[in-house]
This record gives structure tokens, sequence and C-alpha cells, in this order.
């Protein structure tokens, strides 16, 4: 299993990586922790893209997730299926909502709570963003890409992966 998960904040990217690592064991790489570089600044672009293709060569079988379209595209030809996560914009905001606490991303839940407006912001802006976070270029990739793919778009589907 060679699988990316792409879609936006909130789509049930990690939840859906740990679902099939408990039915397939294999190593996960969230790409938030190769894009970013002390919480807020985003690293070059090809220092992300390089440690994700040690990630690759380190191993046999993988699932990478995130929502970065910059450093997925030159590395979606190393993956078996492109799977994207598009429940709509409501739902990732209710999933973020009630999210709880990430301490590989905050210091405490408190920390969390303080930047979820912000998120929130950020989620909502999905359909209308034309940056490497938003569905335009999501629904590029997810089109130019030849190999075996599926388009969720209501977590109940999530349960037939």
């Amino acid at each position: 299993m060679r699988t990316i998960l792409l879609g936006n904040a909130g789509s049930g990217k990690s939840t859906l990586a740990k679902r099939l690592i408990a039915k397939h064991p294999a190593p996960r790489l969230s790409l938030d922790e190769v894009a970013f570089h002390n919480g807020a600044q985003r690293r070059p672009i090809q220092d992300s893209i390089k440690d994700v293709r040690h990630f690759i060569a380190d191993n046999k079988c993988w699932i990478i997730e995130g929502c970065y379209a910059d450093i997925i595209e030159p590395i979606l030809c190393e993956c078996d299926e492109l799977i994207f996560l598009n429940p709509g914009v409501e739902v990732c905001i209710a999933h973020c909502r009630s999210r709880p606490w990430e301490p590989e991303k905050f210091s405490s839940k408190e920390e969390q709570d303080e930047n979820l407006d912000n998120l929130i912001e950020w989620v909502a802006a999905y359909e209308t963003r034309s940056d490497e976070y938003g569905l335009r270029r999501h629904r590029a990739l997810y089109e130019a890409f030849k190999g075996k793919k599926r388009e969720l778009n209501h977590p109940s589907d999530y349960e037939s992966v």
C-alpha cells in the first residue's frame, strides 16, 4: 500500500489514515511534519519534498496525508492510490470543532483552541482559494492523476476504503 490522502483540513485524512493502518500496518507521514519549521513558518518547498522522498525511499509501503498540493504533486507518481477526501466545507468545520487535542501540533488543548477561529476561517475558504491548499488545486491534481483514485464526498464513504 502506497497511498496518498488529499483534502481540506478537517476532511478526515488523519482519521482515515489511522483506519487504513489498523487494517494494513504501514508508516504514516502527515505532510504537516515536513511543511513547517517551528510551527507557523513554512519551510522551503524543496526541503519538504526532499524529506518526503526520503520517507518514500525508506519505506516499502506507506500512507502520506495532507493538503499541500505543492508537496504532493512531485511525489504523486510514487503512489499506488490517490484518495481525495472532499466532504464539503461544513463537514470539515464540524470536524475541526470536535477535534481532540493534537499534542504533536500544540503544547496544550488551550493553545489549540486559541487557534480554532483562524483554522475555521481558513477551512471555510477552501472552495474559493486558488493556492496549493484550495479545492481548485486539489481537483486539478486529482483529475490529472492517471493511477487508481477515489473521491470520497461523505464521511460514511470512508468506511468503504
